[in-house]
């Protein structure tokens, strides 16, 4: 009964909150903690099959993982992020050489598969992708598209646990990038510029150049499976043109690359 009364409740509040935004302007009728109670379920969708996403263990792989870490704590250092403390931001590695992915899931758990990590040359291009499926998260782009696409009351369902299938499938979708939960344009933008931004406030042994992650667009150009974030729209040469208007703002900034200790880290790897 209380479970009842309280999806009762919840609905009413969708009802009479039918019309407002969040404090970015978009859509979104979940709170922080229904990102994170999401991220979780979706993490467990994932863990339980193995056999599509085969997940390295941190404890077997450790130097693989303490490098991501401390990639990932460089970021949450930039003063952009809103949700750098309230988020978990784990970071996993699938193990398919063959994706050239990598997706965050909301409340901040981020996934690479071992295909991307090796496509790339240098540390710079990694944290620019890093950074780029963080602003994702941070700026509840996904919540947003979800929000969209099943409305609330039947993502509440699957987040409850009366409709599994539903949750599966949204699961899916984030992880392999299926149209349905395409993101829009300008979240593809704000992703793009907060990647930007957030490798510009690296500093030490984490002063990467903030543009890596147009080294990556490039490189991405003319793949035969290109990842979701590229296959769809705005096309790699308008977000190469947005990501020089972004880093010439903030005064052009330089920085380096690592490029030998990525090498390190892709030589750790099965």
């Amino acid at each position: 009964m209380r479970r009842k009364a309280y999806i009762i409740l919840v609905s009413v509040i969708f009802m009479t909150t039918l019309n407002s935004c969040d404090e970015d302007g978009g859509l979104n009728f979940f709170t922080l903690e229904q990102d994170i109670e999401f991220g979780e379920e979706f993490h467990n969708q994932l863990m339980n099959n193995p056999e599509e996403y085969p997940i390295l263990s941190p404890s077997a792989n450790p130097q693989a993982y303490d490098y991501l870490r401390a990639i990932r704590d460089a970021l949450l250092m930039s003063d952009d992020l809103h949700y750098a403390n309230e988020f978990s931001w784990d970071v996993y590695i699938i193990d398919n050489d063959e994706v050239l992915n990598a997706f965050c899931v909301p409340g901040g758990k981020m996934y690479f598969y071992t295909g991307i990590i090796k496509f790339l040359d240098n540390e710079a291009e990694f944290a620019g992708v890093m950074a780029h499926e963080m602003a994702h998260a941070d700026r509840r782009h996904s919540t947003k598209a979800m929000t969209k696409q099943y409305g609330f009351s039947i993502l509440l369902s699957a987040l409850l646990g009366d409709d599994p299938s539903t949750l599966a499938q949204i699961a899916a979708d984030l992880a392999q990038g299926l149209g349905s939960l395409a993101f829009s344009r300008d979240h593809e933008y704000e992703a793009d510029e907060y990647a930007v931004r957030y490798t510009a406030d690296g500093t030490g042994n984490y002063n990467y150049y903030p543009k890596g992650i147009s080294a990556f667009f490039e490189k991405m150009e003319g793949q035969p499976t290109p990842p979701e974030f590229l296959s769809t729209h705005p096309n790699p040469g308008n977000r190469l043109d947005n990501i020089e208007e972004v880093w010439l703002s903030i005064g052009s900034p330089d920085g380096e690359e690592y490029t030998n200790r990525y090498l390190d880290f892709k030589n750790s790897l099965p």
